[in-house]
């Protein structure tokens, strides 16, 4: 008996694999021309950057409410809110343009609803800063007797 005769039944006999013409033959063949050789050393320069001076993202919404913390509070009316969008817009008791204001920036769990008499600041949206919108937002509490 031969050993393609003990093989199993309707397998193919095992032949090793022919090398391709494409594969390397050394390992001196697997390194980079001298051409596109760079030079993995520390850049002198690398301790002497100066940071960027323009503000992060971070510090600019930090001093952008900084700036309406100290600003006045307003009162308006909650002209409209989307719970599912997480934003509104107040009318001014004063009867300027309506402000948009987002869920993020009303204090505790209240959500409001139209009519509510409401108090905010206001801070500049970026990128222009020619928009407002109402931060520190609260709802104002009318005793009836």
């Amino acid at each position: 008996m031969s050993s393609q005769d003990t093989a199993i039944k309707g397998s193919r006999p095992v032949t090793p694999p022919l090398p391709s013409p494409r594969s390397p033959r050394s390992p001196e063949s697997l390194h980079l021309p001298a051409c596109r050789h760079r030079d993995r050393s520390p850049s002198p320069m690398r301790g002497y950057l100066i940071p960027s001076p323009l503000p992060t993202r971070r510090n600019r919404t930090c001093s952008a409410t900084a700036r309406a913390s100290e600003g006045p509070v307003f009162t308006g009316v909650c002209k409209c809110f989307s719970r599912s969008k997480g934003h509104g817009f107040i009318t001014p008791s004063d009867g300027g343009a309506d402000i948009f204001v987002h869920i993020s920036d009303i204090e505790g769990e209240y959500v409001p609803v139209e009519g509510d008499e409401v108090s905010y600041k206001v801070c500049s949206i970026p990128p222009k800063l020619e928009k407002i919108q109402a931060v520190e937002f609260s709802q104002i509490f009318v005793w009836k007797s």
